[in-house]
């Protein structure tokens, strides 16, 4: 069939259908009126929670719809669940431990001060560094930052399940700007209110936000020494010791034996034929250490301490620890893992692995950011890449997929 353009008034109607709405997408202030009625009624709450109507005003000045981005994000419940090993080559690998001695060198002198003042390793301090904003590089990034208050006014009024939370992060974040440590332009966040390089809550910015730069303001936004500062006032205040270390590797364990839970001294942990990867003695043999096998049997077993506990109260998590006291290991140039994670493909480097998502790029297959990083968007793509080539499709990204892909 022969295609006829369409005649000229029914072009001029598109056009102008199209203007029309182009147009309404664009009016913010009649997007959800029910919003608006929700910021205006919890100015109330605010006040009688020590907000002032001013800085109420100034935080809510031209946000008249929730953020679509936030709801999305909130609803969205990932079926994937990370393998140890995808967890960790994520976290843990070449980019993220090179950087981290060059900050260490660039900030030394600040790091040092932290180090005197609180007693906490610097090199955990850069590994939460890394790990919370890859060295505040997220902070740069306008798709993922976004308004504090608008975020958690968006979770308040939409978000049941997170709606208390969401109020009690937007009083204590409406209690920061009025402060005056960061102004409006500048509280900005994730999209649940985490905030700054060290990514902060705002009620945990409150209890343990430092000025370390001396300026009149704690400012984790914009001042490196600020928020590491404040990261190491978190874990100090949480029971971190001084000098000790988070954990250490240990080798197999002997086979066809059950190994008791809970903590018990790193001597007795010996005497049971718990021995240190390295062949070294434990150096603080009377330590109390818990036994972790997060990999199972196969794959590297730890003995954690006292200062991995208190890592968790950063972040609630075994995995989230122990990347921290991995990562923060070989920033300091204590060297890798002895006993691999048990990865079903040969590993890629960090630089194979952008080359790897350029490749997919290039062939159609990956349109998301080349950061040597595999996520959901990454194992897709290599999934669809691996379905053409007659690969089983398991989304990994192993040498054999690159090999593939180079041949293309």
């Amino acid at each position: 069939m022969l295609f006829r353009s369409p005649p000229r008034n029914l072009v001029a109607t598109l056009i102008a259908s199209f203007v029309v709405a182009y147009t309404v997408t664009l009016q913010p202030a009649s997007a959800d009126a029910g919003f608006q009625r929700w910021v205006q009624q919890f100015r109330s709450v605010a006040i009688q929670n020590g907000v002032s109507g001013a800085t109420y005003d100034r935080a809510f000045r031209g946000i008249t719809a929730p953020d679509p981005e936030v709801l999305e994000k909130a609803r969205y419940q990932p079926e994937f669940r990370a393998e140890p090993w995808e967890y960790f080559d994520n976290r843990v690998q070449e980019d993220a431990i090179q950087r981290g001695r060059q900050l260490a060198r660039q900030w030394k002198p600040w790091l040092d001060r932290i180090e005197r003042q609180f007693g906490v390793s610097r090199y955990v301090l850069l590994a939460i560094w890394s790990i919370e904003s890859n060295y505040g590089e997220v902070l740069k990034n306008e798709r993922i930052m976004r308004s504090v208050p608008r975020s958690l006014a968006t979770l308040a009024y939409a978000d049941k399940r997170r709606a208390k939370f969401a109020r009690q992060q937007l009083i204590a974040a409406l209690k920061i700007l009025q402060t005056g440590d960061i102004d409006v332009g500048h509280l900005t966040g994730s999209w649940a209110g985490a905030m700054g390089h060290t990514q902060f809550i705002p009620t945990s910015y409150q209890a343990y936000a430092v000025d370390m730069d001396g300026n009149g303001r704690r400012d984790i936004w914009t001042s490196i020494p600020d928020a590491l500062a404040t990261a190491a006032n978190l874990l100090r205040r949480n029971g971190w010791r001084a000098g000790e270390t988070w954990g250490y590797e240990t080798a197999a364990l002997p086979g066809g034996r059950k190994f008791p839970g809970g903590n018990m001294s790193l001597s007795r942990w010996q005497s049971i034929g718990v021995v240190r990867a390295n062949g070294k003695p434990f150096p603080r043999p009377s330590d109390s250490a818990e036994l972790k096998v997060p990999d199972g049997r196969e794959g590297p077993v730890f003995l954690v301490t006292k200062n991995f506990q208190v890592i968790k109260r950063y972040n609630n998590s075994d995995k989230y620890a122990l990347a921290v006291g991995l990562l923060a290991d070989q920033i300091a140039g204590y060297g890798g893992l002895v006993r691999d994670w048990n990865r079903p493909f040969e590993r890629l480097s960090y630089t194979e692995t952008e080359e790897l998502q350029k490749r997919l790029g290039a062939l159609g297959y990956y349109d998301g950011p080349i950061d040597g990083k595999i996520g959901s968007g990454s194992r897709a793509a290599i999934r669809a890449f691996q379905a053409r080539s007659g690969m089983q499709q398991d989304g990994h990204p192993g040498k054999e997929v690159l090999r593939r892909l180079r041949g293309n």
